[in-house]
């Protein structure tokens, strides 16, 4: 059984809409107005709400800059209001933006990793046969799977496990990694007799664990 350490922590922003006791003057806008996009403070929507008590002032996922205007308040004084707290309403977007690319990054990455999924089913198992054959050895079956702290894993019954990440790897760290798991079809231990085994089958064995072992810390 070969372990490896992977950790992936998500980020958030904690955004909190802002609000004001401005005292209202006058009836203005229509519920929904929208002003044209502001290079500083984004695209500001006026909407009056009658039960609102004061100005509130919330920035949505797409940029957009909500201002609510209570019963008696104006548009006036919303813009105003707006235009007061522009640094809040800046780091606001730049949030969004900067979690807007942690996510389209994600997105990117879950698609490249399902595209290599398919391609380690397609051509791990193949090689790990034929290895297999080439040892005299007989493997009951394959698994390939998204292990978090294994590069792979072999049962008493040749249930051997494959991490997906190995197409990642150079031929002969790979195939090293197939190599080990397919010793343990002979020894199911990590003892002197199973590292001469897997020096036998692999002369070059201890430069792809070299390899291993920064790419873990990597």
């Amino acid at each position: 059984m070969l372990q490896l350490p992977l950790n992936l922590e998500p980020t958030t922003a904690n955004l909190e809409p802002r609000t004001t006791n401005v005292e209202p003057r006058t009836l203005n806008p229509e519920p929904g107005t929208r002003n044209p996009p502001n290079p500083v403070l984004g695209t500001l929507v006026f909407v009056r709400h009658p039960r609102a008590r004061r100005y509130l002032i919330r920035v949505t996922d797409d940029g957009t800059v909500r201002v609510t205007i209570p019963r008696r308040g104006s548009q006036r004084e919303a813009a105003a209001f707006a235009a007061r707290e522009q640094a809040w309403i800046d780091k606001q977007l730049r949030a969004r933006r900067t979690n807007n690319g942690v996510l389209d990054s994600n997105d990117e990455r879950q698609k490249v990793d399902r595209e290599l999924i398919v391609r380690a089913r397609r051509e791990l198992p193949p090689r790990l046969l034929e290895l297999a054959s080439a040892h005299g050895l007989t493997v009951s079956r394959i698994s390939i799977r998204n292990q978090r702290w294994r590069w792979g894993s072999c049962s008493r019954s040749g249930h051997i496990c494959l991490n997906w990440r190995l197409v990642t790897m150079p031929d002969d760290v790979r195939d090293y990694v197939l190599i080990h798991e397919l010793m343990h079809l002979k020894r199911m231990d990590h003892s002197p007799k199973f590292w001469k085994l897997v020096a036998a089958a692999c002369p070059q064995y201890q430069d792809a664990r070299r390899w291993l072992r920064k790419a873990a810390r990597a």
